[in-house]
């Protein structure tokens, strides 16, 4: 085992391993955690609410029991800000919604206290959870680990930065466009966006319903700093809740695929041109895919400028309708910028266009779901180009088409209802300083599975990034 000072550097898997066979106590796990974010993040902002005192009181009633209490037992998580957790203010980054104290956990924090986790803290959001970027009038900006030349990503940044920097071995985040795979991608994580679904979602706080597509589209998951701790920690969050009426009740493990299993490649950079070192990653992990017994094919699959075109206009159809009086309410004038910029670069639907457009979602799904039963798993680029600085979506049209149009081919699979996952292949090295460069692997609906199978092949072959990061903090 290794020392006590370095035990906050351990895996969400070696910890279980510990607590379960007694070489650990949760308590010891918890306190490496704490002290781990004493010391960095002060210079992150990666956790803007503490949980220490219910932590520490979480991990002795774990220790006090007669043994192991799930599957995470004494594993220390954070939550986003945008998730209700019992007693804590579910602020979603927004200064007028700071009091909002959550009544209740909401499904995934209730799943990971029932596996033994122990939430150490919660973890900053851009305001309304909607910004690629992780930056608000309430708790101020997070940074990257890799260092401030670097977007922490959004909306989950301050989940990616906080398990990246060791502070806690697991990270909650949620993504409707891609936000637990922008801040995996910015800081070299690992996770795993669950298809329609998979994870049961509720707001106890919450006094209306979501529209549709955030119904729909919206995912709660982990960000992690291995793929092994995704297939350790995903089959939890996906135990029922009845407060989700949708939630769909399947095992994480699907039937095996006979044979070969083929993996289409495509590298489309809709008319962006492909950095150099993204081609770099996505040629790495085709690489380690075949050489782990993967058929490797490039084919280009179905609608796929089309539908992430479609997909935004859609979505910020809806936004507009149902959130945009909010935003222009409570919102700074930031964020209010940035989506006037939104609106003028992909114009919304509304009224009956909207309707139509919502009627036709199922067509881009359809003939996804018809490519997938010929190549279950899908590898592309996630950005086009290394991920961008922090503020970039501030600076005009410019910025919000690198932020945005830079990640077009993670809309597809946000709009489509798939699970897809982020993986780093790479590491750029820009004058600015070095960037880790991630890959998105999609799959079939609810075969999540596949898709972490895949991403563990790959860290088989090209090793996790953490190691080198804590070499430079």
């Amino acid at each position: 085992m290794t020392q006590k000072t370095d035990t906050w550097k351990l895996s969400a898997s070696e910890i279980v391993e510990a607590t379960h066979s007694g070489a650990l106590k949760a308590i010891d796990v918890t306190e490496a955690a704490l002290a781990r974010m004493e010391a960095v993040n002060p210079d992150l902002n990666a956790v803007v609410d503490s949980c220490a005192d219910t932590a520490r009181a979480e991990a002795e009633a774990l220790d006090a029991s007669s043994g192991p209490k799930g599957p995470l037992h004494g594993v220390p998580v954070t939550i986003k800000i945008n998730v209700d957790q019992k007693d804590y203010a579910t602020s979603n980054g927004v200064v007028a919604f700071k009091d909002i104290i959550a009544p209740d956990d909401s499904p995934i924090v209730r799943s990971l206290r029932a596996a033994g986790a122990v939430i150490i803290g919660r973890t900053n959001t851009p305001e309304f959870s909607f910004r690629a970027d992780t930056d608000n009038p309430l708790f101020g900006r997070t940074h990257n680990p890799w260092g401030q030349h670097i977007s922490a990503g959004g909306s989950s940044g301050g989940a990616g930065s906080a398990v990246m920097a060791g502070i806690g071995a697991l990270a909650h985040g949620n993504d409707i466009g891609g936000s637990l795979r922008f801040p995996a991608s910015a800081n070299g994580a690992v996770t795993v966006k669950p298809g329609l679904g998979r994870v049961p979602a509720f707001a106890p706080s919450q006094k209306k319903e979501r529209g549709l597509l955030a119904q729909s589209m919206s995912v709660q998951g982990i960000i992690a700093r291995s793929a092994s701790d995704l297939h350790l920690s995903m089959p939890t969050v996906i135990a029922p809740d009845a407060r989700d009426p949708y939630h769909v009740p399947l095992p994480w493990r699907g039937a095996p695929i006979e044979g070969q299993i083929k993996v289409a490649v495509t590298r489309d950079d809709f008319g962006f041109g492909l950095d150099p070192d993204v081609a770099t990653a996505i040629d790495k992990a085709a690489s380690a895919l075949s050489d782990a017994g993967y058929a490797i094919t490039e084919v280009q699959p179905p609608l796929a400028k089309e539908t992430g075109d479609i997909g935004y206009r859609t979505l910020l159809g809806e936004v507009k309708a149902l959130i945009g009086p909010d935003i222009k309410e409570h919102g700074s004038d930031t964020i209010n910028e940035i989506f006037d910029e939104y609106f003028r670069q992909f114009p919304v639907f509304e009224g009956d266009a909207l309707l139509t457009q919502l009627a036709e979602r199922t067509r881009y799904a359809r003939a996804w779901s018809e490519f997938l039963e010929d190549y279950p798993l899908v590898l592309t680029p996630f950005m086009l180009k290394p991920f961008f600085a922090p503020g970039r979506d501030t600076e005009g049209a410019e910025g919000v088409r690198d932020v945005l149009g830079q990640a077009h081919w993670s809309f597809v699979m946000s709009y489509t209802g798939l699970p897809a996952g982020n993986i780093p292949t790479h590491i750029a090295q820009t004058k600015e300083g070095p960037k880790p460069i991630g890959v998105q692997i999609a799959g079939r609906r609810w075969r999540e599975d596949l898709i972490v199978d895949a991403m563990q092949a790959i860290e088989q072959r090209i090793p996790p990034t953490a190691p080198t990061l804590w070499d430079r903090m």
